[in-house]
C-alpha cells in the first residue's frame, strides 16, 4: 500500500507533548503506557497500558504503509532500527502474535544443577572458550556464565517473579577522591618510594572500560621487563608502574602522546590508576626523562622482544619461527636541521628519522632499533642479526622476511651461514619461467582458510659482487607466480607477468612460502594501524644533539656526475646510430645503378664520423670526472650543523606503544574467539575501542577482589558480547598491578 496524501500534523498535538514521526505522523504516549498514533491529524492506532503488541503493530505498519521511514519510526518510538525491522518480520511471519512481547524469565526448570555446574567449571578451567564449553556441556553460554560466576543453584530454579540477576550494590556516583596529601608530602621529602594504588567504591566512572586491558597488558610483560631493566624510578608519588600503566591506557584511549593527558580529567583517569588524580603532562615528561637518563631504552626493547618470543601464539605456534623486518620513516616537522630521508609513503625526501622494526608472523611488533643515518635495509639487516640471535635465545634457524629494499645476494649468503633463512622478492628484470613448470599448491592458515596458487618451484644462481669479478654465484630457491600485469607493463600473455619469491629454506612447502611472503603486509598494516590509533609517527621528544661531523655520507656530487655520464652515454649511442646510418647510405649505390662503384674517401669518412669522435671524447671526460669524485664525504663538509633527535625517550615511548598495540590485538582476538558477536570478524576492534571508552562502577567492597561493573553498551548485541568478554577475562584471575586484588568483570543489567 502506498501512502499518498501528506499534510502537516495539527499544531495542537505538539502542544500536548506528541512526538513527530516524519512529516505526517504524530505519536502521543501517556504516563500509563498507553498511546495513540495520528496520521494527518486523524487518530489511526490506539493501544492501552498493557498492549505492547499493538504498539509494535502500529510501528511496523507505519513503515509498511509508507507513512514514515524505518529510521523515523525508530527515533519516534525510542528504539533502534533493528528492533523495527524485527517487528516487521515477526508481523509478516506470525501476525499479531508475532509482535506480542515474550514474557521474560525461566521457561522450564534450570539445567544448572550442582553436578552440571561442576562439569562446566572443570571444562572451562581447562582453557576452553565460552562457546566451546557451552557446546561440550550441552547448555547455553548464559548458563556457563552463571556457573563460572558461582551463582547459587537455588536462584537459578526460582519462580519467574523471584528469578533474575543478583541485586547490584548501590555505590556512590563519582565521589570526590580522598586526597593523598600526606603521601605527596612524603614523596616531596624523599620519604616515599611511590604511592600504591588504592581504590574506593564509585559508580558511573568514566573510562572504567580501560580496566579490560589489564589481563592482556600482563601478557606483554611491559611492567615486569621495565622493573628488570630500570629497577624503579627515583622516589616520588608516581612510581614506575603507575607511569607505564597511565601511558598504555592513554594510548588505548587514543591519546598516546604525553600531551594527550590534557584531554582527560585527572580525577577520572586517576580512579582507574588507583590514585587521587592521574599524572599531568609535566610529571609524565619528567618521569619519562628520568628513565631516558639511564640510557637503558634499548635494553627495555630487547627484554620485551625476548618475553614476546618466549610465548606461544594463539594456536600454540612458535612466534619466533618467522620474523618480518622493515624500515619505518618518521617525518620531522620542526625547525632543527635534521637529515632528509626518502619516504615511500609521502613519495619525496623529508627531514626524518628511520627505525628498523621486527614483527612476528601475526604482524605484532617485537623489536625495534634506530637505523643508522643513511643506511640501507640490507645494511641494517646485517647489523641486526646478532641482536635477533640474542633475542631468540638459541641456535634454531629463523625465517626472516623482508621486501626488495633488502636485496643483496651477499647478504643472503651471510644470513644463511649464520642460521637465518631468507624470504624476499626477487629484484630486477628476470627471465620468465617455462609455463609448463607451474603446478597448483595450497596452504591452510591458522583460521582454517585454504588458499591455492599456481607456482613454479625452481633453483636460480645469483651473481655475488666480487672485486676480481670472478663470476662467483649463490644458489637460492625461487618460487614463481603468474599474476595480472601492471597497467604500464602489460605482459605478452594476455596481460600477465611473473613475480618471483626467493628463499634459502628448501624444506618449506611452496604454498606456505608464498603465503608467508604475502603475510609481510601484516607489518605494513601494523604501521598503518599504529599511525591511526597510537600516534606512531609522533616524536615524543624534540631534544637533539649534534650529528657526528666526521661521519661519512653519500656524496651528492657523485650522483650528479653519474647522471652526466648517463646523458653522455645516451648521446653517444644516438650519434653512433646516426653515423652508422650515414655511412651505410654513403657506401650504397644510387637506385638503378647497382653496377656503379662507390668510392669513399678519408675526407668523406672523417666528415661523417667527426660528431662520433666528439661524443666519445665527451663520454670519456664525463666518466673520468665521475671517477675522480669521492663516493662519500664527511658530514661536516656537506651539512655543517646537522643534528640528530634524541633516541632514548623515543624508544621508551615506542616500547609503550608496542605493549599497547599488542594489548589491543589480544583483546580484539578474544572478542573474535570467546564471544558470540556475529560481526566480530569486521568490528572486533571497533567494539574493543567502544568498550574501552565505556563507563562503569569500581567495587572493591569484597575483600581480595576488585569488581569492575560496566554500563551496558548502546545495543543488546554489543552488550552481550562485552559480557561474554568479561566472563572470559575474569577467568584469567589477573591481579591489578601493585596490589593483591583480583580483577572481576561484569556488565550491568539494562534498566
Amino acid at each position: 500500500m502506498t501512502f499518498l496524501a501528506i499534510r502537516q500534523a495539527l499544531p495542537v498535538l505538539g502542544e500536548l507533548g506528541a512526538v513527530l514521526v516524519g512529516d505526517a505522523v504524530a505519536l502521543l504516549e501517556d504516563s500509563s503506557g498507553g498511546g495513540r498514533i495520528f496520521i494527518n491529524g486523524q487518530a489511526s492506532y490506539v493501544w492501552g497500558p498493557d498492549q505492547e503488541g499493538l504498539r509494535r503493530l502500529a510501528a511496523a505498519q507505519l513503515v509498511e504503509s509508507g507513512a514514515a521511514s524505518m529510521g523515523e519510526v525508530a527515533a519516534g518510538f525510542g528504539v533502534n532500527p533493528e528492533s523495527v525491522r524485527r517487528w516487521r518480520i515477526n508481523l509478516a511471519d506470525g501476525g499479531l502474535a508475532g509482535v506480542a512481547p515474550v514474557k521474560k524469565g525461566p521457561k522450564r526448570p534450570s539445567v544448572l544443577t550442582e553436578a552440571k555446574a561442576t562439569q562446566i567449571r572443570a571444562h572451562r578451567g581447562g582453557g576452553a572458550s565460552l562457546r566451546a564449553t557451552a557446546a561440550a556441556t550441552g547448555v547455553s553460554t548464559d548458563t556457563v556464565r552463571r556457573a563460572m560466576a558461582g551463582a547459587p543453584i537455588e536462584a537459578a530454579v526460582a519462580a519467574p517473579e523471584t528469578a533474575g540477576e543478583p541485586v547490584q550494590p548501590q555505590l556512590p556516583v563519582l565521589p570526590v577522591p580522598a586526597p593523598r596529601s600526606g603521601e605527596r608530602a612524603a614523596a616531596r621529602s624523599g620519604l616515599l618510594e611511590c604511592a600504591s594504588p588504592v581504590f574506593a567504591p564509585a559508580a558511573r566512572v568514566p573510562h572504567a572500560g580501560l580496566f579490560l586491558a589489564f589481563p592482556a597488558l600482563e601478557t606483554t610483560g611491559l611492567l615486569q621487563c621495565a622493573k628488570d631493566v630500570f629497577g624503579a624510578l627515583p622516589d616520588g608519588f608516581y612510581g614506575l608502574n603507575t607511569i607505564l600503566i597511565d601511558a598504555v591506557l592513554r594510548a588505548l584511549a587514543g591519546e598516546a602522546r604525553a600531551e594527550g593527558a590534557t584531554r582527560f580529567t585527572p580525577e577520572d583517569l586517576g580512579r582507574v590508576l588507583g590514585m587521587d588524580r592521574a599524572p599531568e603532562v609535566k610529571t609524565i615528561r619528567r618521569r619519562t626523562g628520568q628513565l631516558a637518563e639511564t640510557g637503558k631504552a634499548a635494553e627495555l626493547i630487547a627484554a620485551l622482544a625476548a618475553h614476546h618470543l618466549k610465548a606461544r601464539g594463539p594456536g600454540g605456534e612458535d612466534l619466533a619461527a618467522i620474523l618480518y623486518v622493515d624500515g619505518h620513516v618518521r617525518a620531522y616537522q620542526g625547525t632543527k636541521k635534521i637529515g632528509k630521508i626518502y619516504s615511500t609513503r609521502l613519495k619525496f625526501p623529508v627531514p626524518a628519522t628511520e627505525e628498523t622494526w621486527v614483527a612476528d608472523a601475526h604482524g605484532a611488533p617485537v623489536f625495534v632499533v634506530m637505523a643508522e643515518p643513511g643506511a640501507s635495509l640490507a645494511g641494517e639487516l646485517r647489523r641486526l642479526l646478532p641482536e635477533l640471535r640474542t633475542v631468540v635465545g638459541d641456535d634454531r634457524r629463523i625465517l626472516v622476511g623482508f621486501d626488495r629494499g633488502g636485496w643483496s645476494p651477499a647478504l643472503f649468503k651471510h644470513m644463511d651461514e649464520h642460521g637465518f633463512d631468507v624470504l624476499t622478492w626477487r629484484k630486477g628484470t628476470t627471465p620468465d619461467v617455462d609455463p609448463e613448470k607451474f603446478v597448483e599448491v595450497s596452504h591452510t592458515d591458522e583460521h582454517g582458510e585454504t588458499r591455492t596458487w599456481s607456482v613454479a618451484d625452481t633453483l636460480v644462481d645469483l651473481a655475488l659482487p666480487t672485486t676480481k669479478k670472478t663470476g662467483e654465484t649463490y644458489q637460492m630457491r625461487q618460487l614463481s607466480r603468474i599474476v595480472p600485469a601492471k597497467t604500464k607493463t602489460k605482459g605478452k600473455d594476455g596481460g600477465t607477468r611473473q613475480i618471483h619469491v626467493l628463499t634459502t629454506n628448501r624444506n618449506l612447502p611452496a604454498g606456505e612460502a608464498v603465503w608467508r611472503m604475502g603475510g609481510r603486509w601484516r607489518q605494513e598494516n601494523q604501521f598503518r594501524y599504529g599511525r591511526m590509533h597510537f600516534e606512531l609517527d609522533s616524536h615524543d621528544s624534540y631534544a637533539s644533539d649534534d650529528d657526528d661531523p666526521k661521519r661519512l655520507v653519500p656524496n651528492p656530487a657523485k650522483a650528479a656526475s653519474y647522471q652526466k655520464v648517463l646523458t653522455a652515454r645516451k648521446h653517444h649511442a644516438e650519434v653512433a646510430a646516426d653515423v652508422q646510418e650515414a655511412l651505410t647510405a654513403l657506401r650504397t649505390a644510387p637506385p638503378g645503378q647497382a653496377e656503379l662503384k662507390v668510392v669513399v674517401t678519408s675526407t668523406m669518412h672523417n666528415t661523417i664520423t667527426k660528431p662520433l669522435w666528439k661524443a666519445e671524447a665527451a663520454l670519456k671526460a664525463a666518466e673520468a670526472a665521475h671517477k675522480r669524485i669521492p663516493a662519500k664525504i664527511r658530514l661536516g663538509k656537506l651539512a655543517p650543523g646537522q643534528q640528530v633527535l634524541d633516541t632514548e625517550t623515543k624508544l621508551i615511548h615506542t616500547g609503550i606503544r608496542m605493549a599497547a598495540y599488542n594489548t589491543a590485538m589480544t583483546i580484539a582476538r578474544e572478542i573474535r574467539t570467546n564471544t558470540g558477536y556475529k560481526r566480530a570478524g569486521d568490528e572486533a576492534h571497533a567494539l574493543m575501542r567502544q568498550a574501552f571508552h565505556s563507563s562503569g562502577d569500581i567495587d572493591p567492597t569484597e575483600p581480595g577482589f576488585l569488581t569492575i561493573r560496566l554500563d551496558p553498551l548502546p545495543t543488546q548485541a554489543k552488550t552481550q558480547a562485552v559480557a561474554e568478554l568479561c566472563d572470559h577475562l575474569t577467568t584469567t584471575q589477573t591481579r591489578y598491578p601493585g596490589t593483591e586484588l583480583i580483577l572481576r568483570y561484569e556488565v550491568k543489567n539494562r534498566a
